[in-house]
C-alpha cells in the first residue's frame, strides 16, 4: 500500500498565494476592510507609514458607513427621497474609490513583499540570470561564426580573453592557441588538467574537435568544457 507524500510548498508560492487575499478582501468587502491588508504589509515590511495607509482606507469606510446610515429609509429600509439617493450614491463613489485606489497600492507593496522571498521576481527576470543566459547566447553564435569562418574568428579572437579585442563571444576559450592558465580559468580546470590539454595539443598538433580532450580531463567536466571551450586553427 502506498504512502502518498505531502507535497512541498516553495517559499515563493506560499508568498503569492498569502498576498492574493489583499485583493480578495478589499473588493469582496467593498472596501470595508481595504485598511487590513495595509496593516498586514506594515507587519511584513516594517514600515510605520503604511500605518496611516490603513488609518485613512478606515477612514473612509466609515465615512461610507456614516453616509449610508444617514440615507433616510422608510419602514421597509428602503432609501427614499433626493437626500437619501444623494447620500447613497455619493457612499458608493466613495467605496469604489476606495477600492480602487487600495488595489493600485496593494499591487505594488504584493510586489514589494515577493521581492523578500528567495527565488521570487516580480520586476522582470534576475540581472544575474539575464545575463549568463545572454552570455551563452553570445556563445552560440561566437561557435558558428568559427565553424564558418574561422580566419575571422581569429582576428575576432574568439577564445582568446588574454588578448585585447573588441569582439564579445560570451566567454569562450580556444582550446588550441589559448595559453594553460587561460583555459583552467575559463573551464574551471586545475593547473595539472589544462597543461595536460596543451601538452597533448603540441603532440598532435592541435584537436580537431572539443570532444578531443574528453581523455585528459576529469569525469563530469566535459560538459562544462563544451559550453565554454571551442577549438580554432593552430
Amino acid at each position: 500500500m502506498s504512502v502518498s507524500q505531502p507535497v512541498a510548498t516553495s517559499p515563493s508560492a506560499v508568498a503569492r498565494l498569502g498576498s492574493r487575499w489583499y485583493f480578495v478582501v478589499t473588493i469582496v468587502s467593498f472596501g470595508f476592510f481595504a485598511w487590513v491588508p495595509f496593516v498586514h504589509a506594515a507587519l511584513r515590511l516594517g514600515r510605520k507609514s503604511l500605518y496611516v495607509r490603513a488609518v485613512a482606507f478606515g477612514a473612509a469606510a466609515a465615512l461610507v458607513g456614516v453616509l449610508l446610515s444617514l440615507a433616510p429609509t422608510d419602514a421597509a429600509g428602503k432609501v427614499v427621497g433626493t437626500t437619501g439617493n444623494l447620500l447613497t450614491s455619493l457612499a458608493l463613489i466613495v467605496a469604489l474609490a476606495a477600492v480602487a485606489v487600495a488595489c493600485v497600492q496593494q499591487s505594488k507593496l504584493r510586489r514589494e513583499i515577493l521581492r523578500h522571498v528567495p527565488g521570487e521576481r516580480l520586476d522582470g527576470p534576475d540581472p544575474a540570470l539575464a545575463a549568463a543566459l545572454a552570455a551563452r547566447d553570445r556563445r552560440t553564435e561566437a561557435r558558428k561564426l568559427a565553424t564558418k569562418d574561422p580566419l575571422i574568428a581569429r582576428d575576432l579572437r574568439i577564445g582568446r580573453p588574454d588578448l585585447p579585442r573588441n569582439y564579445d563571444d560570451g566567454g569562450l576559450v580556444d582550446l588550441n592557441n589559448a595559453p594553460a592558465n587561460v583555459i583552467a580559468s575559463v573551464c574551471g580546470l586545475d593547473a595539472d588538467t589544462a597543461a595536460a590539454i596543451v601538452d597533448i595539443r603540441a603532440t598532435v598538433g592541435g584537436f580537431a574537435a572539443v570532444d578531443d580532450v574528453g581523455a585528459v580531463v576529469p569525469f563530469g567536466t566535459l560538459d562544462r568544457i563544451r559550453d565554454r571551450a571551442v577549438v580554432l586553427p593552430v
